[in-house]
């Protein structure tokens, strides 16, 4: 049951509310679009459900209407709860923007329920949402090399958006820097089609860049050493390197023939260039300090 009264002049009755699978997707996704909504799955037979709806109410309550908190019996209303893949109740998901973004299963402490209402309701007053916060603590673990806490955070974050592109893509991009390209390319395959994605864009070029490697490396050392000048070979040897995700050794290799014939096999180290800046990030160290070696090659 509800609590009564009215909160910052609106009735409990509008931030706080049942809804019905008809009902779903006005005051569930529609009204998220306006401000954060909270969406309890519950079931009357359930004990823990019984435990956390009070403490939502009172949570959501105290938020002065900056959050709307509505609930769905799952036994009479059983589409949605299947939809967002709901295995045990109470089962609660944040909404934002007409989308899934954060969200816990089971009874929690007060403290902690009211912690999750409290940061939903300052995303709603234009702050980060708790989604853009778990991926910004994704990409943060992905550059400090901590692949299994990046790992994890993606796949929290595809938890509550399983088509979100970001997540998709940074989760791709972990698999293939932990040397996984078989399964980073199944999480390439899951993306909406003509997504568009710098994470995404990196690992497509990355998977192009091993699919073209060549296997071993030693036939193409050995022709450089008696041979500096033979530029298929350090094209070959560039191409191995990029395959292997050493993509600052094989921009080395091609800038190097860049440097002493430009427009070598139809300017074709250039070309590859690019391909490897793609697969090593736009804003790396490593496309970096590669542009700049370029303007310095094709300006000087």
């Amino acid at each position: 049951m509800s609590l009564i009264g009215e909160t910052a002049g609106k009735p409990v009755g509008e931030i706080i509310k049942d809804a019905t699978d008809a009902s779903f997707m006005a005051d569930v996704v529609e009204a998220s679009k306006d401000q954060p909504v909270i969406v309890d799955f519950w079931a009357t037979w359930c004990g823990p459900c019984r435990q956390l709806g009070p403490a939502l109410e009172k949570a959501v309550t105290a938020a002065k209407g900056a959050v709307k908190l509505v609930k769905v019996d799952i036994d009479k209303n059983p589409a949605y709860a299947g939809q967002l893949r709901v295995q045990s109740i109470p089962a609660v998901f944040a909404f934002v923007d007409g989308r899934p973004v954060d969200g816990f299963m089971g009874a929690l402490p007060d403290s902690e329920v009211r912690a999750f209402v409290d940061k939903l309701a300052k995303a709603g007053k234009g702050g980060p949402s708790p989604l853009d916060e778990l991926l910004e603590l994704a990409k943060e673990s992905l550059e400090l090399g901590d692949m299994g806490g990046a790992a994890q955070a993606y796949a929290q974050a595809l938890q509550a958006d399983p088509q979100n592109v970001k997540a998709l893509g940074g989760l791709a991009k972990v698999y293939m820097a932990s040397g996984d390209a078989e399964r980073a390319g199944e999480v390439l395959a899951m993306a909406p089609e003509g997504a568009k994605d710098p994470d995404l864009d990196s690992v497509r070029a990355a998977l192009a860049l091993a699919a073209e490697a060549p296997s071993d490396t030693a036939a193409f050392e050995a022709r450089l050493a008696k041979d500096p000048d033979d530029h298929e070979a350090r094209f070959e040897l560039a191409k191995a390197l990029a395959g292997g995700h050493k993509f600052a050794e094989a921009a080395d290799q091609l800038l190097t023939i860049i440097e002493k014939d430009r427009a070598w096999n139809d300017e074709a180290a250039r070309k590859q260039l690019l391909v490897v800046f793609e697969a090593a990030g736009q804003m790396s160290e490593v496309a970096k300090n590669g542009r700049r070696r370029l303007s310095a090659i094709l300006f000087s």
